[in-house]
């Protein structure tokens, strides 16, 4: 029988886990994480993780598998997803990917291009230059060494801009050069979901969501987190907001309202990603609905 990964994505507060645990449970198949922030152990709250006990309903991959402190790269994240998938696929024939980061799901279904790993003291060099001159001296490094790059990454994210100068320094290439969009060979389907709602009411679920993460104590783990602030995983919004609120930047109020802002601009980004990849099926969070169609694609 031909094997399937089923790919629910779609935007930030969309209702994705709940979803995909009712999906899987459906098909007797397991989860794995395409969330890049929930592979991370000591964050929790700040990035809606599964609870425990929906991870006992069903067994959930690439949650929790490594420290803030390691470095665990795009290109890591495929080897160890396509290595799982294709011991996975062996005894089962579909697999649940849930989550909202999109370069990682395009890189465990297409393949990416293999690129060294920067050396460390090239990456801090360049974490250096981000964090005393800003975005803004990246972007000027940027377009000096590899114009093509600039004209194609997301001026907008730092980790973008600096992934190109790191390249580009270390090997002496420019980092475009690197990227042949040459889709590499799966030995499974795809069967891609975009998870998507009316934005006004997207908009009200985000609020909601982080209201409910301050319930449950998103200040105090921001606070725990503070010795990792400048570690790459921590540049997420929920964090850095609060961090700002810490250093005395902010009041709460005003971190709290950042944090639904720039959640709601997070959720707009991660759909105009989604629908670049014609493959996909937009479609309402709806269980019964999903299932009739994947059904529908098996058969």
């Amino acid at each position: 029988m031909a094997k399937y990964l089923i790919i629910l994505s779609g935007p930030t507060g969309v209702g994705k886990t709940d979803l995909s645990i009712g999906i899987a449970k459906h098909f007797g198949a397991e989860i794995l994480s395409c969330d890049s922030r929930q592979f991370y152990r000591e964050l929790g709250i700040g990035v809606a993780k599964p609870t425990a006990e929906q991870m006992k309903e069903v067994k959930h991959h690439f949650i929790d598998n490594v420290s803030v402190t390691e470095r665990y790269s795009i290109w890591q994240y495929e080897s160890d997803a396509t290595n799982f998938l294709n011991s996975y696929f062996k005894a089962s024939d579909i697999a649940i990917m849930c989550g909202g980061s999109g370069l990682y799901i395009d890189a465990v279904c297409n393949g990416i291009d293999l690129m060294p790993d920067p050396d460390p003291e090239i990456r801090q060099d360049v974490i250096n230059l981000y964090n005393e001159k800003g975005i803004e001296a990246l972007r000027f490094e940027l377009q000096r060494i590899d114009p093509v790059y600039y004209s194609q990454v997301d001026l907008k994210n730092p980790q973008r801009i600096m992934r190109g100068i790191e390249m580009t320094r270390q090997t002496g290439k420019p980092f475009s050069e690197f990227r042949t969009n040459t889709k590499a060979k799966r030995d499974f389907n795809t069967i891609k979901f975009l998870i998507n709602i009316d934005r006004s009411k997207l908009y009200d679920r985000i609020n909601r969501r982080v209201d409910i993460m301050l319930e449950r104590g998103l200040v105090d783990e921001a606070r725990k987190l503070m010795e990792y602030r400048n570690y790459t995983a921590l540049h997420t919004i929920g964090y850095t907001e609060l961090f700002d609120y810490f250093d005395g930047k902010t009041n709460l109020d005003e971190a709290v309202e950042l944090i639904k802002r720039n959640s709601r601009r997070y959720a707009r980004r991660q759909i105009t990603w989604f629908h670049r990849d014609k493959e996909y099926y937009e479609c309402a969070p709806d269980e019964a609905s999903i299932i009739s169609m994947i059904s529908e694609k098996l058969n």
